[in-house]
């Protein structure tokens, strides 16, 4: 890459990849997409072709592992260098709001001692001498606060990472889980909806905004933003940037607006099958439903291929010609202000292919309306929040294309009794000051149903009794939480 750009006159191009799927403390869920995030992302900045950045990936390493491979990226570097950062994993703030990146051996609770501070790595940026520093924060953003705390939930990237020939861009500027594409049972992982952006923008060059055959920061976040919002994700990604001059992140290897030549005029062209839409649908579920895992019936308003046209769209004994207008692109793109989104083509109406004779059945596009009941099943210690992804069970798109998938987000109901604290429940009981000081039986909520518990004596008002493996199962399998009995003693008389 020439001109006045960041990696240019002799500087090197360097990439850190770091992700961390699998943690040791049990308090930290899984993540499922880290790795994929990790080896898709190397697959497109490593391809000379298009990113041309030497890559280096760590996953799943522990916190004095993953500072020292930090300290060494940053150290000794020219004026020249671009270095780029993407980090994949839990994200954690502490009681006074500092933000921590969680590593493979990070105890929830200590992370001070136990995970890698955004502060260190500020010190590293600060330190390093290349100007231009581009961080990519793929997070979730899970412990900042327990459950129905007040206060600020924002995480201040700006002022814990920005500064002067840097960018940053956030999957989420707010305690949200981060989106993970693949779904919660045991199957391959797939890239989060935030770093599956930044791949697809960089691998189709679709993230080259104004068609300059380069992609800078600027234009990723754009592609990202637009990107992330297009799907529904629960996220709103963040950029800041404070840098010196245009920096660009990739060339294009396939220029937007390319489509394959068709020999003879007027002859027969298939038009692009585009996937369809992904449906969305939130569930509200029961604190026994989640904490133990259920099946639900749902119903899902989608759209099925045509049976009448096969998804070809077209009348017996018709076919579909590629549109002129839109050189069989289904997009226009607005240049003629300056730049813009692209628009469907008003001609074909994003297809990409005239239909002479529409088919009456579905009236051209290949698909029909179907409202569907599914039977769907709840993992055991599903979490507030979380979208379960059902591949293929979404729309089929505009000419019989792929169907897209269903996601289903988990809403907790409130219970009368019990309050849910990750894998723990807890149950706030008054007892008499009697009962406290000589100790007694008293009947508890437990997702089971009520039972029977001993309280040993001497018991003071804030104490807590611990009932083993009576709390919400654990999403890995590895057994269930506890429920905690929270003692509020009662002046008697």
């Amino acid at each position: 890459m020439t001109g006045p750009e960041a990696g240019a006159g002799g500087g090197s191009r360097d990439a850190l990849l770091i992700a961390t799927g699998a943690y040791d403390d049990p308090a930290l869920r899984p993540l499922r997409s880290p790795r994929q995030d990790c080896s898709g992302l190397a697959a497109v900045l490593g391809d000379p072709m298009i990113g041309d950045f030497r890559v280096e990936q760590l996953v799943d390493t522990t916190a004095s592992e993953t500072r020292r491979s930090l300290e060494r990226f940053f150290r000794n570097r020219s004026r020249h260098d671009l270095l780029l950062l993407h980090l994949s994993c839990h994200g954690l703030k502490d009681d006074d709001g500092r933000l921590y990146f969680a590593a493979r051996d990070t105890e929830k609770d200590l992370p001070a001692s136990t995970a890698v501070s955004a502060a260190f790595l500020h010190e590293l940026m600060a330190r390093c001498r290349a100007r231009t520093i581009v961080v990519l924060l793929d997070c979730c953003y899970s412990g900042a606060f327990l459950p129905g705390t007040r206060g600020d939930d924002s995480v201040h990237v700006r002022e814990e990472l920005s500064g002067n020939g840097r960018a940053v861009i956030t999957a989420t500027s707010r305690t949200e889980y981060a989106w993970e594409g693949g779904r919660l049972e045991r199957a391959a992982p797939q890239p989060s909806e935030f770093t599956g952006a930044l791949i697809e923008g960089l691998r189709t060059g679709d993230a080259d905004g104004d068609g300059d055959g380069r992609i800078s920061v600027t234009e990723l976040y754009d592609y990202v933003y637009e990107y992330v919002h297009r799907g529904g994700a629960r996220q709103t990604p963040r950029m800041w940037a404070e840098l010196e001059y245009r920096v660009t992140i990739a060339r294009v290897r396939v220029r937007r607006g390319q489509v394959q030549e068709v020999q003879g005029a007027g002859e027969p062209f298939p038009g692009r099958r585009r996937r369809g839409t992904d449906a969305r649908i939130a569930l509200d579920l029961e604190l026994v439903e989640m904490a133990l895992g259920t099946t639900k019936d749902i119903t899902v308003d989608t759209a099925a291929l045509c049976e009448a046209c096969e998804g070809a769209g077209t009348a017996p004994g018709t076919t579909s010609l590629r549109c002129a207008h839109c050189a069989g692109e289904g997009d226009l793109t607005a240049a003629a202000d300056g730049g813009g989104e692209p628009v469907p083509c008003p001609v074909c109406r994003g297809r990409g292919r005239f239909i002479p004779s529409p088919c009456h059945a579905c009236e051209g596009e290949g698909r029909v309306g179907l409202r569907r009941t599914l039977t769907i099943k709840i993992p055991a210690g599903v979490e507030p929040g979380t979208f379960i992804r059902f591949s293929g069970e979404g729309e089929v798109g505009l000419g019989g294309g792929p169907a897209a998938d269903l996601y289903v987000e988990t809403r907790q109901l409130p219970h009368p009794d019990l309050e849910r604290h990750g894998d723990d429940l807890r149950h706030t009981v008054d007892v008499s000051g009697t009962l406290a000081r000589r100790g007694g039986t008293i009947q508890v909520p437990t997702l089971e149903g009520r039972r029977t518990v001993r309280l040993p004596a001497g018991l003071t008002s804030g104490q807590t009794v611990r009932l083993p493996r009576l709390g919400a199962m654990r999403l890995d399998g590895s057994g269930r939480g506890h429920l905690l009995i929270w003692v509020r003693v009662t002046p008697e008389g």
